[in-house]
C-alpha cells in the first residue's frame, strides 16, 4: 500500500495534516472523510515539497476563457461542478484545479487561481470565498460554512447549484416573457414615428398643390407631423436627460424606497412586483435553513442579497424580532408585508419542526403564481398593443384619405 500526505479540516474548521494508507488515492480520500473530516488536498508522502513549489505556477488553462466578467451562468457551472466532483471523492484543492481548466471567464479563473493559493495557505474554504466578496456573495459564503462545520460540504453545494440553476430559470422566464412585449411596443412607435414623419409629410405637399382647406383630422395629422419633425430632437434628448435624472434618483436610498412604495401600490403590477420578492426571499430561506444554517444568519443573508430596500427593513425587522425570541411567523405578521397564507404555513413549519420545507413550499406558490401572471400578461398585452397600434394607423389613413375624398366630390 501507498502512503499518502493529507491537509483537511474538521467539523471545527481546524487544520489538520496527517498520512494515510491506500491503494490509491481515492482510496485514501475514501477513508480519510471515513474520520469526518473534509478533504483539502491528498498527495504521495514525499512529494509535499514539489507539491508547494509548483502551487505558484499557473495552471495553463485548456480552454481559452471567453470573456472578463462572471456572470450569473459562470457561477452556476462553477457550483454544479464542485458539487459533483467533491461527491465524487475529489479533494477541493484539485476541484478547483479541475474546474479552471475549464471556465469561459477570465475572472473567474483568476480567483479559481487565488482560492487554491488561499488554501494552500492555511485558509478554509468559506474563509477563501470571503477574499472575493464581488463575486461570491455572503449565501455562498455562510452555506459553505456550514457544510464544512456538518461534514456535508457536496450535499450543501449540490443545493446551492440546485438554488442558483432554479433562480437562473426563473429569471430566464420573467425576462423572456417581457422581451416580447417589449419589441412589439418598439415595433408600433417605430411604425408611428415613420408614418408620421414620412409618410404624413408626402401628402401633405401633395395637398398645397390644390386650393382645398382641410379637414380637421388631417390638419391635426399635419401640424403633429410638422411638430416632430421640428422637435424630434428636442424630445429625444428631453426624455434621455428625463431617464437619465430617474436612474440617479433611484439610486439613493429615499427615492428607491419612494419608487418601491410606488412599485407595490400599482394596480394589478403591484401584486406581481410584491409576489417576485416573497418568491425570492422564500427561495434563499429554504436552501439556508435547509442546509442548517441558523434562522438569524439565515435572515441577516436574506436581508443583504435581496434586490429591494423596502423588504430589506421588513427583513431586519423580522429578525430584531426572532432574536427576541418572538415566533417568526408573528414577526411576518407584524411586518404588514406577508399575505396571511405565508404567515400561517411559517407558523406551522415552527410548530411542527418543518420551516425549510414549508418556505419550499411558499417559493413553488409564488414561483407558480408569477409564471401564471406572465402569461396572462403576455396574452392580454398582445392583442391590446395590436388593436392600440392598428387603430391609430387606421385613424392615420382615414386623416390622409379625407381631403382625396373631397377632391373627388368636388370634381364629380
Amino acid at each position: 500500500m501507498a502512503r499518502f500526505y493529507y491537509i483537511a479540516r474538521n467539523r471545527a474548521g481546524v487544520k489538520e495534516t496527517g498520512t494515510e494508507e491506500g491503494l490509491t488515492q481515492e482510496d485514501a480520500v475514501v477513508k480519510i472523510q471515513a474520520k469526518g473530516l473534509i478533504v483539502v488536498n491528498v498527495i504521495p508522502e514525499g512529494s509535499e515539497s514539489s507539491a508547494d513549489s509548483s502551487a505558484g505556477n499557473p495552471i495553463k488553462a485548456r480552454f481559452k476563457p471567453k470573456h472578463g466578467r462572471v456572470t450569473s451562468e459562470d457561477l452556476m457551472l462553477f457550483c454544479r461542478q464542485l458539487a459533483t466532483l467533491i461527491g465524487a471523492g475529489v479533494t477541493i484543492l484539485k476541484s478547483l484545479e479541475i474546474i479552471s481548466k475549464q471556465v469561459a471567464s477570465r475572472k473567474l479563473y483568476n480567483v479559481c487561481m487565488d482560492l487554491k493559493k488561499g488554501m494552500e495557505a492555511g485558509l478554509s474554504f468559506h474563509e477563501a470565498l470571503a477574499a472575493h466578496p464581488k463575486v461570491f456573495s455572503g449565501l455562498w459564503i455562510n452555506l459553505i460554512e456550514s457544510g464544512e462545520a456538518s461534514g456535508n460540504l457536496a450535499v450543501v453545494l449540490s443545493r446551492l447549484a440546485a438554488y442558483l440553476e432554479k433562480e437562473a430559470a426563473f429569471k430566464s422566464k420573467v425576462i423572456s416573457a417581457l422581451i416580447y412585449p417589449m419589441i412589439l411596443t418598439f415595433a408600433g412607435v417605430g411604425a408611428l414615428l415613420f408614418l408620421s414623419l414620412k409618410i404624413v409629410p408626402a401628402f401633405a405637399e401633395i395637398f398645397k398643390g390644390f386650393d382645398i382647406s382641410l379637414p380637421l383630422l388631417t390638419q391635426i395629422l399635419v401640424n403633429t407631423s410638422d411638430f416632430l419633425k421640428k422637435k424630434i430632437m428636442f424630445l429625444f434628448l428631453v426624455s434621455g436627460a428625463g431617464i437619465f435624472i430617474f436612474r440617479k434618483y433611484i439610486q439613493t436610498k429615499s427615492g428607491r424606497l419612494n419608487f418601491e412604495k410606488f412599485q407595490f401600490k400599482l394596480p394589478v403590477f403591484g401584486e406581481f412586483f410584491l409576489s417576485y420578492n416573497i418568491e425570492k426571499f422564500s427561495s434563499e430561506m429554504a436552501t439556508l435553513l435547509e442546509s442548517g444554517v441558523p434562522i438569524l444568519y439565515s435572515l441577516e443573508i436574506s436581508g443583504r442579497s435581496v434586490n429591494n430596500l423596502t423588504m430589506a427593513d421588513i427583513i431586519r425587522k423580522i429578525k430584531d424580532d426572532v432574536r427576541e425570541g418572538k415566533p417568526m411567523g408573528e414577526a411576518l405578521e407584524r411586518s404588514g408585508f406577508f399575505e396571511p397564507m405565508v404567515v400561517q404555513m411559517v407558523s406551522i413549519g415552527e410548530e411542527i419542526g418543518e420551516l425549510p420545507q414549508m418556505f419550499k413550499r411558499i417559493n413553488s406558490f409564488y414561483q407558480e403564481y408569477c409564471d401564471t401572471f406572465l402569461a396572462r400578461f403576455i396574452s392580454m398585452f398582445e392583442p391590446l398593443v395590436l388593436v392600440f397600434i392598428g387603430g391609430v394607423i387606421g385613424v392615420m389613413v382615414v386623416g390622409m384619405f379625407l381631403p382625396i375624398f373631397e377632391l373627388a366630390k368636388i370634381g364629380g
